[in-house]
Order: C-alpha cells, then structure tokens, then sequence
C-alpha cells in the first residue's frame, strides 16, 4: 500500500496541535492500516459509550421524568416502542391495534429494524412493565446503533484510501456523542457508507443495492443518484451508472413490496406524513414563523421544495460547468445540505447524514470544528426551547432557538462555501493537492472530462462510451 497520509503532516490544525508532543510525525513512520483502523475504532467505541453516559439521566426512568430535556438526554426510542404500532408485544409496527398505537410513520428498513428488536425485547422480557420494557428496548438498539456507527467509521477510512485517519472527524465527532441514539438513523448512515466503498471499489451492482437498501431505511439517500449522475454524464460513465440504478430500484422494491402488501396504510405513512407535515424545530421556516414571518401551511410545501430545486439547479450547475469536474462527495455533501436546509424540519439525528460524507468532501479540521459548533450549539438550544414551550414560566428567550437555528444553517453554508471554493479552484482541495482525480470515485477516477466538448458531440461520446 501506497505511504498514508499523516494529519499531522498534510492539516494545519492538527500540525499546530502536535507541536507540544514533539511535533508532526516523521518520514519514516509507516503505520500499518490495521493499526490505524484500531485506533479509529477504539475512538468510535468510546465516544458511542459516552453517548450512552449522556442518555443515563433519562434512561434511569425509562423516559419518564421532568428532566428530559433539560438534561438534553431525549430519544425517540423508548416513546415509539411504547406508542407505534404493535411492538409492545413483539409485533408488527405497521399495524395499528388501536387508536392509541398508530402505524410508524417510518421506511420500511427502519421498521424492520425496530421490529426484530421489539420481538427481541419481547421474547426477553414479555412478563415486565411496558415501561422496563422499553428500557430494554433502548439498550438492544443502541448495542445495533453502536455496531453501525462502528461500520461507518471503518467504511469511510476504506474509502478514504491514503486518508485513513480522516475518518477520525467521524469517529470522535460530538455530534455523534450527542445525536447517535436519538433515532434509528445510523443503518441508513451505514448502508450510504458502504454504498460508498462499493462505488469506489468499481462495483455499481453491490453499490446500487446498498443504496436502495439505505433509500429503504431513511430517505435522504435518494439524493445522491442526483449528483452521481451529473458526474457519470459529464465522464461518459453513464453504463455504470445505470446498473447501478436498476440494483437501486430492485433493493427498494424488494424491501417495500412485502410491507406494502401487508400493511399497504402503514407503508403509505411515511409518504403521506412528510407531505401534511407542518414545519418544525431546526427548520429556516420555522425559525421564521416563530420570529412573525409566518409561511401559510399550503404555500410551505411549495416554499420548501422550490427552495430545495434551486439549490439543486445550482449544484447540477456546478457539476457540469465547473472547469474540472468536481469529485463524487464533494457534490454529495453539496446536496444532501441543501436538502437538510430547505427541509420542512431538521431534527437534531440529521447532522449524522452530512458527518459520514464530511470526511471524503473537505477533510480539514479547522471547517469541521467551526461546523461542529454550530451544531452542539443549536443541539443545546433545541431542547431548551422545547423546556420552555413545556414550561413557559421558565421564560427561555425565543431567539435563542432561532437564532440557533440560522448560527447551524450559517456554520453548514461555511463548508459547502468552501468545497465550492475547492470545486473552482481545485488547488484547494486537500485531496487532489497530490495530483489525485477522485480517488473514492470509482469510475469516475481518472475518467475523461468532456466538460469543454460541444454538447453535440458530449452526447455522442456519451453514447458510444455507454455502448462499449
């Protein structure tokens, strides 16, 4: 294996850190990969653990105290498995045995995941209260979120190539810390992760089936065939591309079809809830309602969305007339930001969509540190704004969340600035300062640029090479 890449040699940040402990590392060391991957993964396993110790406050009464928020240790968890479906007695989430008990308004990937651990939780403890028994509940899903976060972390370090420890902004991330065991969304992480090194590895198949499973667990991974396309058209790569799309849509398929005949208003939930939604904490939208600029609930979604296109016109832009074609996970993070600040809501498990694409878009710990901020920041105000709604009389200011809200917003426009700042000017970019292409492109690595052809004659090169 090619030399790794030390942070302490190649980031400023970590460079100037790493004066007081003798200063960047030596020539010489050539660390082997699996240490560096032990390294990561004993970071990732304290930090899960100390995640866990965050949630203790509430975990100790299963979620049923006064301090939730105030101690900001909330988690869906335990209130859905006592209020979706029926899990409390190790059933389906998707059938509604009462008026109390509604459907789960999630993909269907996740409520399988919810569901064999609710059977589990079942089996183990069926004789306990409702209440024991969703503390029981949390702990299984929390070993299965740790063990994904885990596979994130060596996932993203398998992609990175030269870059290992670049993973480390994922692994030691507080927002990780704080956000890990708040919702079930770090399989979705995981499955978009190894739809990654897939990708990268130059197996669209695998890739596209690993991306259609992550679609079936949490939505926002559809986003990425958007960039992905861009990039396969402007290299002529548009015969992967398209095995890939198809292994997408059969995985979907495969997954949904049998929820959606069994419980087909169940499986509709999801699909119906995210329209009717008003718009919620985190949002630009609602920061605006709360400060009296308030957006009509039939205008909101055409706000939302439109906002989101133009966004999304902008970055196919950039894709396809940036004077080199841009590499894969910078355009990603590019749109999966500019989903999550158009979205309707933005709660406070979405920062981990954009962390496990961080470290292969702009891994510089400087901008990860100003990102990271805003988001503890706006992790901290959230709760309390929520206290202060349950409590008025506790007098928590109203700017506070907003003022929250667009200080993430703010921080998050700072990196996507900065990987288009790289995309124009590429001599920026931490990647490609060795002389690299895409190294986590896959095909696209090294493809040809026909971003100075005549679209004429593009489209007949694209063509021909999808023919060959």
């Amino acid at each position: 294996m090619t030399d790794l890449v030390w942070p302490s040699q190649d980031d400023p940040v970590v460079a100037a850190a790493s004066a007081g402990l003798g200063g960047p590392a030596g020539r010489r060391i050539r660390p082997g990969t699996s240490r560096v991957m032990a390294v990561l993964l004993i970071l990732t396993t304290l930090v899960c653990a100390l995640g866990l110790l965050a949630k203790q406050p509430c975990r100790a009464e299963a979620w049923t105290g006064d301090g939730i928020y105030p101690h900001l240790c909330y988690s869906d968890i335990a209130f859905l498995y006592r209020s979706r479906g029926d899990l409390v007695n190790g059933g389906s989430p998707y059938s509604s045995p009462d008026v109390d008990h509604p459907a789960l308004e999630y993909p269907v990937l996740s409520g399988a995941v919810i569901a064999v651990v609710g059977w589990i939780t079942h089996v183990v403890q069926g004789d306990q209260d409702e209440v024991d028994r969703s503390r029981t509940f949390f702990d299984l899903t929390v070993l299965l979120l740790a063990a994904c976060a885990l596979a994130t972390t060596w996932l993203i370090a398998r992609t990175a190539g030269r870059r290992p420890w670049d993973a480390a902004m994922f692994a030691v991330a507080p927002s990780l810390l704080l956000a890990a065991y708040i919702n079930w969304d770090l399989p979705a992480v995981a499955l978009t992760a190894g739809f990654g090194l897939a990708w990268a590895r130059r197996r669209p198949v695998l890739a596209g089936v690993l991306l259609g499973l992550a679609v079936a667990a949490k939505f926002y991974p559809l986003v990425l065939l958007g960039p992905l396309f861009l990039l396969c058209f402007r290299s002529g790569q548009l015969r992967p591309y398209g095995r890939l799309l198809v292994a997408t849509a059969a995985s979907w398929v495969a997954v949904n079809l049998p929820v959606r005949l069994a419980w087909p208003d169940g499986w509709g939930l999801f699909y119906t809830f995210s329209q009717n939604r008003e718009a919620g904490f985190g949002s630009p939208w609602y920061a605006l309602d709360r400060s009296g600029f308030y957006i009509q609930q039939s205008s909101l979604n055409t706000v939302a969305s439109g906002s989101f296109v133009v966004l999304c016109v902008a970055i196919a832009g950039l894709a396809l007339f940036a004077p080199r074609r841009p590499r894969l996970w910078q355009l990603c993070f590019l749109a999966i930001a500019a989903f999550l600040i158009t979205n309707k809501v933005y709660s406070p498990q979405y920062v981990l969509w954009l962390l496990a694409l961080f470290p292969l878009a702009r891994p510089r710990w400087r901008d990860w540190m100003i990102w990271q901020t805003g988001e503890v920041v706006y992790f901290v105000a959230v709760w309390w704004h929520l206290e202060g709604l349950s409590n008025p009389d506790l007098g928590i200011p109203e700017w506070t969340h907003t003022g929250a809200t667009f200080l993430r917003i703010a921080t998050t426009l700072w990196v996507c600035g900065v990987i288009v700042r790289d995309i124009l000017r590429p001599e920026h970019d931490p990647i490609r300062a060795d002389g690299s292409d895409d190294p986590a492109g896959g095909v696209l690595d090294g493809a040809p640029d026909l971003r100075h052809t005549p679209l004429r004659e593009a489209l007949t090169t694209v063509g021909s090479a999808s023919g060959d």
